[in-house]
């Protein structure tokens, strides 16, 4: 018997295990590579998987000796890398310039602009790794526990970066009031909207299709159980949102050394606005106020503040208040941003052909864009971020998809993928990306060299003395140095560590 090697994979971490039975032999070849672990890394790594045989079995041994071995040569699928670092990309930039360039911020209210997009794509993103992670699970309670598992270290990372701990990379300090402490976050959205599809998609492993049937809509029909959990997902947000009543509330401010106490009268059902809604109402009777996000965007409404200055001395009073974007009713919502993805995912696993996959892709894309404009231009549901509504799902996953579609005939299709290495070693390496990058940890731990003051450093020097100076212009100078000092500095870091098979994986 040949010798069984084992094979080589893009990254070489993550396992493959392909059993192969030969029925005149009746025994079992195993390749193995890594240790037994099939379970996606949320910002890190998906394989897609496509038979190939190998040309070191072909020994010449009599036909009737020998079955040919079929083995599984896993291929990181480069449209979903360049599509992840093209989001962490949009993230940097829209944080870290988004205020010297208001219209890429988010959207105060109602709307969408580049930042909104950015919370769906990862969550799409998610969704179509969940699909190709999970296409075959060897045992239902290994996979169980490890989607547990990923989803706590999720949950740290998100309320350690993000819960007031960390005051990168402004403020010399960290620690944080646990009175305050902030629950809510990026990471921990993802967490949950990871744990409920991928525990849907394992628990029905069982019953998962191998081949479709030949009907239109067959991709649906097999994979039920997955839009029955959105549907489901659907019906809580949207009987929540409209028919929860929404009583008069109170917060409290230190100002001027003083404590202060505002109320913002409500008693009302379905409001959608920023002061009645039931998305703030069920965050502040589960979290606390004080444990939502202080500085929402809403203060840049024309309500509250003048041209996004300081707030009016006669502005209404829930400018003045926190409110939770990622909190518990939206991330609910966002779910459906996560199965939408597994969709993808799942036409990609079953469609053998570009033309199909593609011409699936493109034309739910559209409905979805269709269906998220109607919504918003008759005010039934207006596009907003900050509630999740049903509008923004639809819009923000229609146009995932139209873009992913449009990598995949980039990439995929006809193999223009030089281009796009960039953004494909920002995909593989996103979560160092995302820690030391876009929540500022490499550039606090840089801040904290000075010299005599603390803003003398050498972040605030290249900032103001490379770019500012250089284009007498802040808002220029900053756009530079957010594309050129980060975006494109981890670039090149992301694809050294990329040659060096360094990543770091949740």
């Amino acid at each position: 018997m040949a010798d069984v090697r084992k094979v080589e994979e893009g990254l070489g971490n993550t396992p493959l295990i392909e059993e192969e039975e030969h029925n005149d032999h009746h025994h079992r070849k195993i390749i193995k590579a890594g240790k037994d672990d099939k379970v996606d890394n949320i910002i890190g790594d998906h394989y897609h998987n496509e038979k190939t045989e190998d040309p070191d079995k072909s020994v010449e041994l009599k036909e009737s000796e020998k079955q040919p071995l079929i083995v599984q040569k896993n291929k990181r699928v480069a449209t979903l890398d360049v599509f992840r670092g093209l989001t962490i990309v949009i993230m940097i930039l829209v944080d870290d310039a988004g205020g010297a360039y208001a219209r890429i911020d988010h959207s105060p209210w109602n709307g969408c602009t580049l930042a909104d997009f950015v919370m769906p794509f990862f969550l799409f993103i998610v969704g179509v790794a969940i699909a190709l992670a999970l296409k075959r699970i060897p045992k239902v309670g290994d996979t169980v526990k490890k989607i547990i598992i990923r989803t706590i270290k999720l949950l740290f990372w998100g309320i350690l970066l993000q819960g007031g701990y960390s005051h990168a990379p402004d403020e010399l300090v960290y620690g944080v009031d646990m009175k305050q402490i902030r629950w809510c976050g990026i990471l921990q959205r993802i967490a949950l909207a990871y744990l409920i599809v991928a525990l849907i998609e394992t628990a029905t492993t069982k019953i998962r299709p191998t081949i479709l049937g030949s009907g239109r809509f067959s991709i649906f029909s097999a994979y039920c159980w997955q839009w029955l959990g959105g549907f489901v997902v659907f019906l809580i947000y949207m009987i929540t949102t409209f028919s929860l009543y929404v009583p008069d509330w109170s917060f409290e401010l230190l100002e001027h050394h003083e404590t202060k106490r505002y109320t913002v009268k409500c008693g009302m059902r379905g409001h959608l606005g920023p002061a009645c809604n039931a998305v703030g109402y069920v965050d502040r009777q589960v979290w606390g106020i004080n444990h939502l996000y202080s500085d929402p965007v809403w203060k840049r409404l024309k309500a509250c503040s003048p041209e996004s200055g300081p707030l009016r001395e006669n502005a209404p009073s829930w400018c003045r208040a926190p409110f939770e974007p990622e909190g518990l009713l939206s991330s609910i919502s966002a779910i459906l941003s996560c199965t939408i993805g597994v969709h993808y995912g799942h036409v990609l696993i079953h469609f053998k052909g570009h033309a199909e996959r593609l011409k699936h892709w493109i034309s739910m894309g559209l409905v979805l864009l269709v269906v998220a404009i109607i919504l918003h231009f008759t005010d039934a549901i207006p596009l907003n971020k900050q509630l999740y509504s049903f509008s923004y799902v639809c819009f923000t996953a229609g146009a995932a998809g139209i873009i992913f579609s449009g990598f995949y005939i980039l990439i995929d299709v006809l193999g223009i993928r030089t281009p796009f290495l960039f953004l494909e070693w920002i995909g593989m390496n996103a979560m160092l990306v995302f820690v030391m990058a876009a929540q500022g940890i490499f550039a606090a731990f840089i801040n904290g060299w000075y010299y005599g003051d603390e803003d003398n450093n050498l972040v605030n020097w290249i900032q103001v003395h490379v770019f500012n100076d250089v284009w007498k212009s802040e808002r220029v100078g900053t756009l530079l140095y957010v594309i050129f000092a980060e975006i494109t500095f981890w670039g090149v870091i992301s694809g050294i560590l990329h040659k060096l098979g360094i990543y770091w994986k949740l």
